[in-house]
C-alpha cells in the first residue's frame, strides 16, 4: 500500500492503539437504521436520525481509512497484515454476493413459484379472477405499468460498465509496470465511465416514473426491479468514491508494482460490481 517493501513476514503483527471507531460506526449505522423506520412511520425526528447516523459514518470511514493509510505508508504493515487484508476483502465481497443472491432468490421464486401458482388455481376457487401470471407481471393488486426495455439504456449502461472494467485492468497494468501515467488516466476513465452510469440510471428511473408508470407501487415488478438496480446503483457511487480515493492516493505515489493491495481491493470490489451488473441486466431487463 505505500512505496516502501513490505518489512520481514517474521517481524511482530502490527498491534494498532485502542480506538472507539467501531462503537461510533456501529452507533451510526443504529441510528441511520432507526432514523429510516420512523422516517417510514411518519415520525418526525427520522431525518434528523438518518442525518447524524449518517455524518457519524462518514466521520469514522474517514478518520479510520486515513489512519490505516498513515499505518501502512509510514512502513508498519508486514506480510501478516497484507495477508489478513486480503483474507478479509474475500469475506465482504462474499458477503456482497450472498446479499444480491438473496435478491435473485426472491426474483426466482416469484417468476417461478409465487405467480404460477397464483394463476393455476381452478376459476372457482381462484383468490384473484382473470389474474394472468406471466411475467412481468405487477401481481394481482399493483398498479399498472410499461416495463423497462433492455436494449435501450440499460444496454448502454452495460458497455459502459465493461469498458470500466478494461480502463481499471489498464490502470492496473500501468502500475505493475510503473507507468504512473497510464495508471492515474486509467483511474480517471474508470471514474468517468461509472458517473456516467450513474447520470443514466438517474434518467432512466425519471424516465420510468414520468413516462412509463413504473414506480414502487407497480406491485412484484417495481419492487424487484428497484430494489436490484437501486443497491448495485449504491454500489457503483461506493466503487466509484473508492476508485478517487486511489486516484488520489496514486497521485501522491503511495502505490508500488510490488505493494498495492488497496488498489487491488478495490480493483476486485469494481469487478464484482461489473459482474453483477451482468446478471441484474439479464433477469431483470432481458429475459
Amino acid at each position: 500500500m505505500s512505496t516502501t517493501a513490505i518489512p520481514d513476514a517474521k517481524a511482530h503483527y502490527f498491534v494498532p492503539a485502542a480506538s472507539h471507531y467501531s462503537t461510533f460506526l456501529s452507533s451510526g449505522i443504529f441510528l441511520l437504521a432507526l432514523g429510516f423506520i420512523f422516517k417510514l412511520n411518519g415520525v418526525p425526528s427520522g431525518v434528523w436520525s438518518m442525518l447524524f447516523g449518517a455524518a457519524l459514518i462518514l466521520y469514522v470511514v474517514v478518520r479510520w481509512f486515513s489512519e490505516v493509510i498513515a499505518e501502512s505508508v509510514g512502513g508498519k504493515y508486514t506480510m501478516w497484515e497484507d495477508r489478513s487484508y486480503r483474507i478479509g476483502m474475500v469475506w465482504f465481497i462474499f458477503s456482497e454476493l450472498m446479499f444480491f443472491a438473496c435478491f435473485f432468490g426472491v426474483l426466482f421464486y416469484i417468476r417461478r413459484i409465487a405467480l404460477p401458482e397464483l394463476g393455476g388455481f381452478d376459476a372457482a376457487y381462484a383468490p384473484f379472477a382473470g389474474f394472468d401470471p406471466k411475467w412481468p407481471s405487477a401481481g394481482p393488486m399493483g398498479e399498472a405499468f410499461t416495463p423497462m426495455g433492455a436494449w435501450g439504456i440499460p444496454a448502454i449502461n452495460t458497455m459502459l460498465l465493461l469498458l470500466s472494467g478494461a480502463t481499471l485492468t489498464w490502470a492496473h497494468w500501468g502500475l505493475i509496470e510503473n507507468k504512473r501515467g497510464q495508471l492515474k488516466l486509467g483511474l480517471l476513465l474508470t471514474i468517468l465511465l461509472g458517473a456516467v452510469f450513474m447520470g443514466f440510471q438517474v434518467y432512466e428511473y425519471m424516465h420510468a416514473y414520468s413516462e412509463l408508470g413504473l414506480t414502487l407501487g407497480a406491485g412484484v415488478y417495481g419492487a424487484t426491479f428497484f430494489i436490484l438496480t437501486g443497491f448495485h446503483g449504491m454500489h457503483v457511487t461506493l466503487g466509484a468514491i473508492m476508485l478517487a480515493v486511489m486516484l488520489g492516493r496514486s497521485m501522491k505515489g503511495h502505490f508500488s508494482e510490488h505493494n498495492h493491495f488497496a488498489f487491488e481491493a478495490v480493483a476486485w470490489y469494481w469487478h464484482f460490481v461489473d459482474v453483477v451488473w451482468l446478471v441484474v441486466f439479464v433477469f431483470v431487463y432481458w429475459v
